[in-house]
């Protein structure tokens, strides 16, 4: 059987019947696209049965030294591969499994990059006095990406009938069809109202996104990005120093910081993380909270000893 066969099997299973969102099924796609091309620009046999773990191996090396993809794409494209070989052998095209052995390489856990509450305070305020077209729309969007958490596709596929404003709920449909149920902030609800009375009831049918483009179909996620990044600029922020994403991390860094109840597996639930692992990033804390730990410890340990003087003392 060829490698390009097996591949096709393989995405159909992964869109129909794991039912994995249409981003990762477009990403596997281009991961095993990029393995068959390396083993054609070699020379190498494209039989399923022929594949090895050498050759796993050298498309490693080639991804690090001549591609120079980044250390998480590259833990991506392992991945991928692991998930088709499983799925081969279980359909018995392969008899044996030529990733057993393959390694992640590590990665740099960097502490995510998130705006402070004066920043993100100032990002919300400025998107308040817009008063160009869709500017309700703008506020509305980027304040339930910031008050939810959920990811930019879940925002950009976004239906009417996913909100229920009676329980004051947000139902998100995440990846692999999760579906996670979050209460909507009561800065968002005032603004569905306004929102909802600037539309046409065609744009309000149940099926119909909430939030569209100038020419009335659904939202890019690019497109989203970009108005990101200019009224980012507008407010006074530096557009560099954030991206879309960043609001997510924002939502979930602001949640610890100010609310000491609140624990991981909450976070994780919110923002729809299957592996507990992914959420433990936003355990880090800023230079401020580090300080006053310590400030708090030495203090501690200043009064402990005071009370044993007064102890002293009083023998």
């Amino acid at each position: 059987m060829l490698l390009s066969d097996a591949v096709d099997e393989f995405l159909s299973y992964i869109q129909v019947e794991l039912n994995l969102s249409y981003h990762t099924y477009r990403s596997y796609e281009y991961d095993l696209h990029c393995f068959e091309i390396f083993l054609k620009r070699h020379d190498r046999s494209l039989e399923l049965t022929d594949l090895s773990s050498m050759n796993v191996r050298r498309f490693i090396r080639d991804q690090i030294l001549n591609a120079k993809i980044h250390p998480r794409t590259l833990q991506r494209r392992i991945s991928c591969l692991k998930s088709f070989t499983k799925f081969c052998l279980k359909e018995r095209f392969l008899e044996q499994d030529f990733m057993a052995g393959i390694e992640y390489p590590k990665a740099d856990k960097k502490v995510p990059r998130y705006m402070n509450a004066s920043e993100l305070k100032q990002f919300l305020s400025y998107l308040e006095t817009d008063t160009r077209p869709f500017s309700l729309r703008n506020e509305l969007l980027f304040k339930l990406l910031a008050t939810t958490g959920m990811r930019r596709q879940e925002l950009v596929d976004l239906t009417w009938d996913q909100l229920d404003f009676d329980a004051k709920t947000i139902r998100i449909r995440g990846k692999g069809s999760k579906e996670r149920l979050l209460p909507l902030h009561s800065m968002v609800l005032d603004l569905f109202k306004k929102y909802k009375e600037s539309l046409t009831t065609s744009n309000l049918h149940h099926e119909e996104p909430v939030f569209k483009s100038r020419n009335k179909k659904y939202l890019d996620p690019r497109s989203l990005h970009k108005l990101f990044k200019m009224l980012l600029t507008e407010s006074g922020l530096p557009a560099d120093k954030f991206s879309l994403h960043h609001l997510r991390h924002t939502f979930a860094t602001l949640l610890l910081q100010q609310n000491d109840k609140i624990d991981l597996r909450t976070i994780q639930e919110l923002l729809g993380h299957s592996n507990l692992a992914t959420t433990s990033i936003y355990t880090h804390v800023d230079f401020s909270q580090k300080k006053k730990a310590i400030d708090s410890f030495l203090n501690d340990k200043n009064e402990s000893n005071d009370e044993g003087a007064d102890e002293e003392i009083a023998k």
